[in-house]
């Protein structure tokens, strides 16, 4: 156990508020302690504003601490109203459970159930939230809180102007009860969130003092924000998810790539491992030639390697070097099929005639045959990286990757794709 990780977790930022720190170091330092986050299911992945809570387990379990990821399968039924402007919509208990289980297969790509000597705990609120009744509820925990100390919280006050129903304002009270559940079951002291989660996080530790007459500690990290002003996790508007299928390895990799200058050495310490002095080498590396992008690089390539794999890095890697030099050829299909997920694309059917013109008019890749011919013998027109000047070319199965693709691209941009 290292004496030092709780001022490696100040160093790298990640944290934001803390409960009795002095106590809370000296804990840390001296013995294992049992952690836990919680992750309501609200889809059936986690995302990437889900990938500094995980590795906040990692970090503690790697450090001799024992985390528990608790799965929000009662709470998700419910929704958290934290820093949200509006109610969230209901979902079924089946729809939840579902979701609970592929989130509980994510985290264990991250921290160790299996581990010897520290495991993490996997623990799903359902099976205590599911079971209390109401009567019992009110009469353990709604008698422990004030409604003054409730709406005192900056989560619920931000809310009352515009409405919160009675269900998410009680949902305080159930992140309370998880606490003192896993204190009761597994000796937990520590609640970790992010700032977002404070007022949830010292309401648990009211009840623990209450309940128990336990010292509980908390712990929240920073919300990530980024320097352009737009929002962390999203791109082109859309979640970037930790499932595969949902945000190929080579979109997340272009995520993390495209890191702005200003952001990529802080994301550097939040989302990896790499030790302070590393990190401190690349920002001597980046500071002196920024146009290198040695920071965006090193990140794109641990956190890529991290969430799914080196030999998913590499392909995502090789992909973006085909697209930049224009050698499609080099890549296969699987690799097409993510490089170019979502530019158009045509299914060419039987009866198509396979003509360069022909086809780039039944693509809707021309708008006109003039306009077609004219492109072809411009060279604006290449058939997989290859300039096509042709206007009595034909496409041959030479021309379609492992038989199935055919990447055409007009001018130096526009990319679409032809599905056989």
């Amino acid at each position: 156990m290292s004496t030092d990780f709780f001022d490696e977790l100040k160093a790298r930022g990640l944290v934001h508020q803390t409960t009795d720190e002095e106590a809370l170091k000296k804990q840390l330092n001296e013995e294992s302690v049992k952690l836990y986050i919680g992750f309501d299911p609200t889809a059936d992945s986690l995302h990437i504003g889900h990938l500094l809570p995980i590795l906040m387990l990692r970090r503690f379990q790697l450090n001799g601490h024992v985390p528990i990821a608790l799965v929000g399968g009662g709470t998700g039924m419910i929704g958290d109203p934290s820093f949200k402007d509006a109610e969230r919509s209901l979902n079924t208990l089946d729809t939840v459970k579902n979701w609970s289980d592929s989130i509980k297969g994510q985290l264990s790509r991250f921290i160790d159930f299996e581990d010897e000597t520290n495991p993490a705990i996997l623990a799903n609120n359902y099976d205590w939230l599911g079971e209390i009744s109401l009567i019992d509820f009110l009469r353990d925990v709604g008698k422990n809180f004030t409604i003054n100390y409730m709406m005192s919280k900056e989560s619920v006050k931000r809310r009352i102007e515009t409405g919160i129903s009675y269900t998410e304002f009680a949902y305080q009270l159930l992140q309370a009860y998880d606490f003192l559940k896993l204190y009761e079951t597994q000796g937990c002291l520590l609640q970790l969130g992010g700032s977002d989660q404070w007022g949830n996080i010292t309401s648990g530790i009211e009840l623990l003092r209450r309940e128990k007459e336990v010292q509980g500690f908390g712990l929240t990290m920073p919300l990530i924000t980024k320097a352009d002003g737009t929002k962390f996790g999203k791109t082109e508007g859309n979640a970037v998810w930790l499932d595969a299928d949902k945000t190929s390895p080579y979109e997340f990799y272009q995520f993390w790539i495209n890191t702005d200058d200003r952001d990529a050495m802080k994301f550097l310490k939040y989302f990896t491992f790499l030790t302070m002095e590393e990190i401190a080498e690349i920002e001597k590396e980046f500071t002196e030639a920024p146009e290198k992008r040695a920071a965006q690089k090193a990140l794109a390539k641990e956190v890529t390697t991290l969430v799914h794999g080196a030999e998913a890095y590499e392909q995502a890697v090789k992909i973006s070097k085909a697209l930049f030099s224009g050698e499609i050829k080099e890549l296969n299909a699987q690799e097409i099929l993510q490089g170019f997920k979502d530019v158009p694309s045509y299914e060419v059917q039987k009866e198509d005639s396979l003509n360069i013109v022909e086809l780039l008019i039944a693509a809707k890749i021309e708008p006109s045959k003039r306009q077609a011919r004219e492109d072809v013998q411009n060279g604006a027109i290449y058939i997989n990286g290859e300039r096509m000047q042709d206007v009595a070319a034909e496409l041959s199965d030479a021309d379609k990757i492992e038989g199935q693709f055919t990447v055409v691209r007009r001018g130096k941009k526009k990319y679409f794709l032809l599905k056989y």
